[in-house]
């Protein structure tokens, strides 16, 4: 059960960067400029982006949603609907 929610939070993270990268090439930026404008740091974005973080707070969370000029209810909802609704991170199943 453990491996599976482990596995889960991996896809979730690389997902998420895929969405993130995906939003960024489509507004013509490069890292270092959305990065700049988020107000947070070039290697934090390129991690979030390559899905190669462990966790991504709320804050950092926050700033990439504002940097690609979409809510972060916006962003959470793009990836709900790419992970699927049964998508979770709970071991219970």
């Amino acid at each position: 059960m453990q491996n599976k929610a482990k596995n889960n939070n991996i896809i979730l993270i690389k997902t998420l960067g895929d969405i993130i990268k995906s939003h960024r090439k489509a507004s013509n930026k490069t890292i270092y400029k959305i990065s700049a404008e988020a107000s947070m740091s070039k290697s934090t974005w390129r991690e979030a982006e390559l899905g190669i973080c462990k966790n991504i707070n709320l804050t950092t969370l926050w700033k990439i949603s504002e940097g690609l000029e979409m809510s972060p209810s916006e962003l959470l909802e793009e990836l709900q609907n790419k992970l699927g609704k049964n998508f979770s991170l709970s071991e219970l199943d």
